[in-house]
């Protein structure tokens, strides 16, 4: 694999392309934005999404998505979760059932509760994707910190070969054969963040933040296990890396949401500011949806729902969760 196309213009997409690049893989970016893909083309930086960080020459972006994967030896569909499907929709006259695509978005489909391998199934049926998931913020991508990540696959020829594609010193690719587990980890830790943005924003703690990251776990590997997910994924860089990273740090659009709701901030004041997306405010109602689908007991998500979405208070809700009954602590 030498030519990479990366369906998906905004900060995550960009760093990919740099790793990418740097492998010595051939690039081109699709993004929605002209004004990005000027960006890219002329002044060799994403100006809007990954500011500060310049590109390779040889890096190339475009409007249009079905000339952007047109002889494209590996796809990596890096739209938002929640656009998942209209992409999907769009690429589907340009893909083939030999066509490599890499889900490398984090998130659960609102209306439908699905993984995002079951919408390219659905879209797609005889197309077979990997998922690329773990700890990873973009910045540092592109700065080129040390990352690892996992490639989830069931063809492990076809992995080693992105693996190498993508993969550099610098960016360190894990292969796995847990599909669902490598996208379970990812989609709820963006809502588990957000609780712990409000405990920061609430000035609860460490403590309060260990215990939360912890039990949090606990309902990624209960989740991830009902829906056919391995608990050794979730304890790995797609489960309890990505979940470590993205709860710890303000560089989290998710956890940074859940300080500013934690401080008093309105949700709607929160997302009028940004112009990037913070997944978990989707995946919240996704996840306790796929939750009550497989009779699985998630209540800090189910605490995060009912804020986003339901009109819940914080305090309330807080005090919901430390009065519920004490239980061996268990998976």
């Amino acid at each position: 694999m030498t030519k990479i196309s990366i369906i998906g213009g905004g900060a995550w997409g960009t760093a990919l392309a740099m790793a990418a690049r740097r492998a010595g893989s051939d690039v081109c970016i699709q993004a929605r934005e002209s004004a990005v893909v000027e960006a890219i083309n002329n002044r060799h930086e994403n100006t809007m999404y990954l500011a500060g960080y310049p590109l390779d020459p040889q890096i190339r972006a475009v409007v249009d998505p079905v000339q952007a994967v047109a002889g494209a030896d590996a796809i990596l569909l890096v739209a938002p979760a929640q656009h998942i499907r209209a992409t999907m929709v769009t690429l589907k006259p340009a893909l083939t059932e030999e066509s490599s695509l890499v889900i490398c978005a984090k998130g659960i489909e609102q209306n439908s509760g699905a993984l995002l391998s079951e919408i390219v199934s659905d879209v797609c049926p005889a197309l077979s994707p990997m998922v690329l998931s773990g700890p990873t913020f973009a910045a540092e991508v592109a700065a080129q910190s040390p990352t690892a990540v996992t490639l989830a696959t069931t063809n492990q020829d076809r992995g080693a070969a992105l693996a190498q594609a993508l993969g550099t010193p610098y960016f360190r690719i894990y292969l796995s054969d847990d599909i669902i587990g490598a996208q379970i980890g990812g989609a709820v830790k963006n809502v588990l963040a957000i609780a712990c943005g409000i405990v920061e924003g609430r000035g609860m703690g460490d403590n309060t933040r260990a215990a939360l990251i912890t039990r949090g776990l606990a309902e990624i590997v209960r989740l991830g296990r009902a829906k056919g997910a391995k608990a050794e994924t979730l304890m790995g860089l797609s489960g309890l890396g990505d979940l470590t990273l993205t709860c710890s740090a303000k560089q989290s659009r998710n956890f940074s949401l859940g300080m500013a709701l934690g401080a008093g901030q309105s949700l709607a004041e929160i997302l009028s500011g940004r112009n990037s997306v913070a997944e978990g405010v989707f995946s919240a109602s996704s996840v306790v949806k796929l939750a009550q689908s497989l009779n699985v007991d998630v209540p800090i998500c189910q605490a995060v729902d009912n804020l986003l979405n339901k009109g819940a208070d914080i305090d309330a809700e807080i005090s919901n969760l430390l009065n519920r009954p004490f239980t061996v602590e268990a998976i």
